[in-house]
């Protein structure tokens, strides 16, 4: 069952947080020579390099040719993408359609970033170079956000204090998690006493920014076999996008999400029922909410009493979500820890976050102006 024609061997991660004397590329080279730890592997046995350039990185879409030269790879593979949030999976899937069609071996995907120290807020006009929507008041990333978020209150009752247990939940996660930066636990109250960032978005609904460098290697399923960590298959992939933002009707509730969700599934020959635990992107609470309706796992307008209470996404519950804290607590690294985590969870090696015979997981990522998405579906190899 599922496509499973590749599989990740190994993922890695540097320190996260702030780094003040630290650069991206450090950063990634960091994450990269742990990957290769945790597969087992050498740099030799690395013949393909996909990169994402951080929020500061001169480099932009040559970014490929600073970090290889850094790191000393010569490959038959490279380049560099940056779609937000779904860069993360769409890279992945490019890396495993290369290794099922012999292009590549073994691919590393990279990530690093010092938008901590670098100062990066996030906060520019949204909309194009030709077409900002900064002339009505659209600036940065929540409130795009916001807009959806408003419209899913008006249309379904949604409620401020349901999206608080997104945040309160994600926190407890963080909690259990060594590695997270936020680990103090937090209250609904807390939740509703933070300042207003964008109506109806608190501080608490918004993810933190953070140092840091994510790797993931991606190999053929019989490589990733004689891996030094157990081997994690793909079993389906997806994207979706939208170019016309708000020139489209229902853009508010991101239907393309549903549809990279929805291709999936289908690689992969599953349901929502079969999915164990799930690491959706949430760089803002009202995120998990969209992402629960379009994966299926509630219809549309029942995320808010889906989540109400933390009872069902928290550890234990019908649907684990983000279990080691997500964007809104454990580290902002783009989406690139949500597949770390996933990998881990399938591995069993999260400890007292474990979901007890997690078999498969859901990732999902989301970026840009809200107008790409990716997915992926991880499962164990057994």
């Amino acid at each position: 069952m599922g496509w499973r024609r590749a599989a990740i061997s190994g993922v890695g991660v540097s320190r996260q947080g702030k780094l003040p004397d630290e650069t991206p590329n450090s950063l990634a080279a960091e994450a990269f020579v742990a990957a290769l730890d945790d597969a087992g592997l050498r740099r030799e046995n690395v013949d393909g390099l996909l990169t994402m350039p951080g929020t500061k990185s001169p480099e932009g879409a040559k970014h490929y040719l600073a970090l290889g030269e850094q790191l000393g790879i010569n490959p038959r593979i490279t380049g560099s993408l940056s779609m937000g949030g779904a860069t993360a999976g769409v890279l992945i899937q490019q890396a495993a359609l290369a290794i099922d069609a012999g292009m590549a071996s073994t691919v590393a995907c990279v990530f690093g970033d010092t938008a901590k120290t670098g100062g990066s807020r996030f906060n520019a006009a949204a909309g194009t170079d030709t077409d900002s929507w900064g002339i009505w008041g659209m600036f940065g990333n929540a409130a795009n956000s916001a807009f959806g978020a408003q419209r899913h209150m008006a249309r379904y009752g949604t409620t401020s204090e349901q999206l608080g247990w997104v945040a309160v939940t994600m926190r407890e996660h963080a909690a259990l998690n060594p590695d997270a930066i936020m680990r103090e636990r937090i209250t609904l109250d807390d939740h509703q006493s933070s300042r207003m960032i964008v109506d109806p978005l608190h501080l608490l609904d918004c993810c933190i920014i953070s140092d840091g460098a994510v790797a993931v290697i991606v190999t053929s399923p019989e490589r990733a076999r004689d891996a030094r960590s157990a081997p994690v298959d793909i079993w389906g992939m997806g994207q979706g996008h939208t170019l016309e933002k708000l020139g489209r009707p229902d853009w508010w509730y991101l239907p393309h999400q549903a549809d990279c969700v929805s291709d999936a599934y289908r690689m992969a020959g599953v349901s929502p029922a079969d999915i164990d635990v799930a690491q959706l992107y949430d760089n803002f609470t009202i995120s998990v909410l969209f992402w629960l309706e379009h994966a299926g796992f509630c219809a549309p307008g029942e995320a808010g009493p889906f989540v109400e209470g933390g009872k069902r996404i928290r550890l234990g519950g019908d649907l684990p979500v983000n279990t080691a804290g997500g964007n809104l607590s454990e580290s902002y690294m783009q989406g690139w820890l949500h597949v770390v985590e996933g990998v881990r969870q399938l591995r069993g090696e999260c400890g007292p976050r474990q979901v007890d015979g997690a078999r498969l997981c859901l990732v999902t990522g989301r970026g840009m102006t809200l107008n790409t998405a990716s997915c992926l579906i991880l499962g164990g190899t057994a």
